[in-house]
């Protein structure tokens, strides 16, 4: 029997060529010469054995169609690729392509671990450099729409709950006016530029700014304050320690460098909360060791709050009036999970001597719920997880601790 003629048979049925459009005068097309290339011809046991190569996608584009084709018409060999996909797919388990937070931190770990940098960051400004750069790590991929989600920025003012509507570009322009008072105190150049502000109050300075601009602030804010928190860090390690003892005016107190730097990465990290919380995405608290420098700071900035609201009539009078280093009253602040610890309050006095024999009360609560709480963004009463002795000093010290918070 012979073969029927090629323009009859099936593999090359006669088919009218194509042409080109009219503009091309309507000649026919090249024909494309890509002849249907048959997998190779392989042995069973060799179709077998390239069964595990199959499932992982390891074989050939010529392997995958002559084991596909065995698979075909081979019961026994189909089972076990069946079986051996499914192996696959425990191996591989979906993960988020989210990057770990953490991953900078321990890149830069490992590679300080090999050489040691010539110029260090100094520890105290290590918890603000790691901030602004998880945050600048969730603004990176920000569209239009989403730098124009509205935020609520949240504090307390004389125990009264306050919120101040903004967008997550305003929250980027608030910490960029606001860390351009860490930038004044190191000599560096003030984001406000040339408006004519003395004023050093970190609201005044914000609503300044945004009252200042033409249009509402885009995400071409992320720009400059990213490139003033690199100069902020790059300052302080190439000035060495005696920078840290710079002081930093915040209008009504001001704080050492190095605590400023340390309320700054806090309040980095609370507004980074506020802008994953307007776009609903996911963002963990700081590490742990950096997490316990911002509860000691809040810690430390207790007695003298306290004191402030004595002064205001927003707090009872001390108990027991005592000389500077004299023990007084004390509480103990009990803050409970990563990055938590155990501080004593002075009660009566910012001086006074804390003593645990002196001890009248004792609060505990989580670590993250105490910062919600010194940010502003909880309440007081709603605060602590347990509480025992002085029910008076408990709520003074509660209160303190909210009123530390500011825009």
């Amino acid at each position: 029997m012979h073969n029927p003629p090629s323009s009859l048979n099936p593999l090359n049925p006669r088919i009218p060529p194509m042409r080109s459009s009219i503009e091309d005068t309507g000649r026919p097309l090249p024909e494309l010469n890509l002849p249907a290339t048959p997998p190779p011809a392989l042995e069973h046991k060799v179709l077998k054995s390239l069964l595990g190569a199959w499932a992982l996608s390891a074989c050939s584009a010529d392997e995958a169609a002559a084991v596909e084709l065995h698979l075909g018409g081979c019961g026994p060999c189909a089972d076990e690729a069946l079986r051996l996909r499914d192996a696959v797919g425990l191996l591989h388990q979906e993960e988020s392509l989210d990057l770990d937070p953490g991953l900078r931190s321990r890149v830069l770990a490992g590679c300080l671990d090999k050489r040691a940098p010539r110029i260090p960051v100094p520890d105290w400004a290590a918890p603000y450099d790691a901030e602004t750069a998880r945050l600048d790590a969730l603004l990176k991929d920000f569209g239009d729409g989403e730098w124009h989600a509205p935020v609520r920025l949240k504090w307390y003012e004389d125990d009264v709950p306050v919120d101040r509507r903004t967008t997550v570009a305003g929250v980027i322009a608030h910490l960029l006016t606001v860390d351009g008072l860490v930038a004044l105190a190191l000599g560096l150049d003030d984001p406000l530029g040339k408006l004519p502000l003395t004023e050093r109050d970190p609201q005044v300075r914000t609503e300044t700014y945004w009252r200042a601009s033409r249009f509402p602030p885009t995400r071409a804010v992320r720009i400059p304050w990213r490139e003033q928190s690199h100069t902020l860090v790059r300052t302080v390690s190439f000035a060495g320690g005696g920078s840290a003892q710079l002081t930093v005016p915040y209008g009504e107190f001001e704080l050492p460098l190095r605590d400023s730097l340390l309320d700054r990465a806090f309040e980095c990290w609370v507004h980074a909360g506020d802008i994953a919380d307007a776009v609903d995405y996911p963002y963990q608290p700081p590490a742990p060791r950096h997490l316990n420098k911002m509860i000691d700071l809040a810690a430390r900035m207790l007695p003298s709050a306290l004191a402030e609201r004595r002064r205001s009539g927003l707090a009872t009078p001390p108990r027991r009036l005592v000389a500077a280093g004299a023990p007084g009253r004390t509480l103990r602040l009990e803050v409970e999970g990563l990055g938590g610890g155990e501080w004593l309050i002075a009660l009566d006095s910012p001086g006074a001597a804390t003593s645990s024999e002196h001890e009248v009360a004792h609060v505990a609560l989580d670590g993250v719920e105490f910062c919600k709480l010194a940010a502003g963004h909880v309440p007081p009463l709603d605060a602590a997880a347990g509480q025992d002795g002085d029910r008076e000093a408990i709520r003074d010290v509660l209160s303190a601790a909210a009123s530390l918070s500011r825009m």
